[in-house]
Formats: structure tokens, C-alpha cells, sequence
């Protein structure tokens, strides 16, 4: 009967609502900032209107940006564009980690000056949407064309994450240069991670052997966390050290090795999110042997 027929049609949930609000205001924007830019600047006028104005949507540009992004002779555009737009169209959850990494971007870093140039121009970004349809290919036990993609990321953007590594929504990867993830390692939402940092392992050691970082996490430059080690929620690692084992929730780990800022016993807590905050410097003033 009509009736049941429209009982078992499913209802969009009110979070998916919002999502979908969320994706059209920021494509939206998107399109403005690049009618924008290519009326100041002409000589990108060409180039706005093939990877943005053209488009119906974000999904299709993303697609579109990606494809010619990675591909090469013998790994096609339209291929990889099919890919990315089927991925986006089957889980749209992808789509909107996608949205929430562009927020985090626009927001968190004060040199992104619109949503359209970190779109357009932010390798960090770039290299985790691709790296989001590698790990739902190795998922699906498609592990030649995650690898492979895998190797695109790492040729084109300089980043190198493993397709079975499990990266959360809202992330920030700030220059994003050197940056490598390992297979079982773990990155929650709203987690900013700047260039040269290692998720590595510690040897030959198999199974679950990378960090797994908590949200809001915040790791400087060049910071190294090796082994199936856990970085608690709101935890700050400092930049250039290296850390070997467990870092507890909201404290700050600096040094090689790291050690936790106010002592083992009791070390000091902050209540701000450092992966949103991007605040690197607070621990100094709490931080009694520091010195120049």
C-alpha cells in the first residue's frame, strides 16, 4: 500500500541534514572565492573554471583536481576521476571529512586565506582525501590500487601514509612535507599534524604496531612517536621530540626522549584543544628547566 511504501522509505537523519547544509554553504563559497580570483587575477581564469565553476558540486571538482593531481602516463585522469566520484557518491561520509578538513584548514592555519586555496592548493589536504578512497580500497581488499595510490601521494604531494592506517575528520596536515603514517596507526578528529612528523613503528614487529592519536591532538615539526604507543585526547607533543610510550590526556610531551611537562608524578594539564587552538608554545612558561 502507498502508505507502508513511504513508512519504508528511510529519513534522512538530522545529522546528515546538517552535513549536506554544511557541504552546499562551503561549496558555495568555494565558487564565490574562485569567481573572485579569476576577475583579479585573469591569468587563473582558465584554470578556476576547469577545476571549479564548472562543476555542480564539490565532489565533482574535488574528483576532477585530484585525478589531474595524480595522474601519470599509464594512471589516467578519467580513471582516477571515476574512482574519486564514485567513492564520494557511495560513502558520503567521505565527502564530509572532506568539508570538516577544509574548516580545519580555513580556521586553524592564519595562511589560508579561503576555502578555495586550500581546495586548490593545499598538498596536506589533497594528500589525505586521496589517502580517505585508498584506505576504503584496502578495505575492500583492492590492495594493489590502494598501494599504488599510496605511491601517487607520496610522488605528488611528498606525504606518505599507509591505505590501512585509519585518519579521522577535521584534520590538519600544515605543510604537510615529510609527514609519514604507518599501517596501524590511528588519527581521531580534530588533530593538526605539521610537517616531518613520523608514525612509525619500531622494528620488524608485526600487527598493531603505529601510535594511535586521541582527538584534538596537536604534534610540532618534526616530532617522532614510535610503536603501538597511545597519545591521549587534547595531548601536545612538541616539536622536534620523540616519543616511545604513552602520553596521558590534555598534557604536553617535549624532548628527546619526550618527557611530560611538569614531571611523570604530576605532570601539567591545559584545558584548550591544541589540535584546534594550534597553540605550540604554551607549556614554556610552565616549563621550569627552560632555557636559551
Amino acid at each position: 500500500m502507498p502508505g507502508q511504501d513511504n513508512q519504508s522509505q528511510p529519513s534522512p537523519t538530522a545529522g546528515n541534514v546538517e552535513e549536506n547544509e554544511d557541504e552546499a554553504l562551503v561549496w558555495e563559497q568555494i565558487k564565490s572565492e574562485a569567481r573572485q580570483d579569476a576577475e583579479s587575477e585573469p591569468a587563473l581564469a582558465s584554470y578556476l573554471y576547469s577545476t571549479v565553476l564548472s562543476h555542480s558540486s564539490l565532489a565533482r571538482s574535488l574528483s576532477f583536481h585530484l585525478g589531474n593531481k595524480l595522474c601519470s602516463s599509464t594512471l589516467l585522469s578519467t580513471l582516477l576521476y571515476d574512482l574519486f566520484l564514485n567513492t564520494f557518491s557511495s560513502d558520503p561520509s567521505i565527502l564530509s571529512a572532506a568539508v570538516a578538513d577544509l574548516r580545519a584548514a580555513r580556521y586553524r592555519d592564519p595562511a589560508c586565506i579561503s576555502f578555495s586555496h586550500c581546495l586548490l592548493n593545499y598538498k596536506g589536504f589533497l594528500a589525505i582525501q586521496t589517502h580517505r578512497l585508498a584506505h576504503k580500497l584496502w578495505l575492500e581488499d583492492r590492495k594493489p590500487l590502494a598501494l599504488s595510490l599510496q605511491s601517487r601521494i607520496s610522488d605528488v604531494f611528498a606525504v606518505d601514509i599507509h591505505p590501512g592506517a585509519r585518519i579521522g575528520k577535521g584534520v590538519l596536515l600544515d605543510h604537510a612535507t615529510g609527514v609519514v603514517i604507518g599501517e596501524t596507526a590511528v588519527v581521531g578528529n580534530n588533530v593538526s599534524i605539521l610537517h616531518h612528523v613520523t608514525l612509525g613503528g619500531t622494528g620488524k614487529v608485526s600487527g598493531d604496531r603505529h601510535p594511535r592519536l586521541g582527538d584534538g591532538v596537536l604534534i610540532g615539526a618534526g616530532a617522532t612517536i614510535l610503536g603501538n604507543v597511545k597519545i591521549g585526547a587534547g595531548a601536545k607533543i612538541g616539536a622536534g621530540s620523540v616519543v616511545l610510550i604513552d602520553v596521558p590526556p590534555w598534557t604536553t610531551a617535549v624532548g628527546n626522549p619526550a618527557t611530560l611537562v611538569g614531571g611523570k608524578e604530576k605532570p601539567k594539564v591545559h584545558e584548550d584543544v591544541p589540535g584546534e587552538s594550534m597553540d605550540h608554545t604554551s607549556f614554556i612558561s610552565q616549563w621550569s628547566d627552560y632555557m636559551i
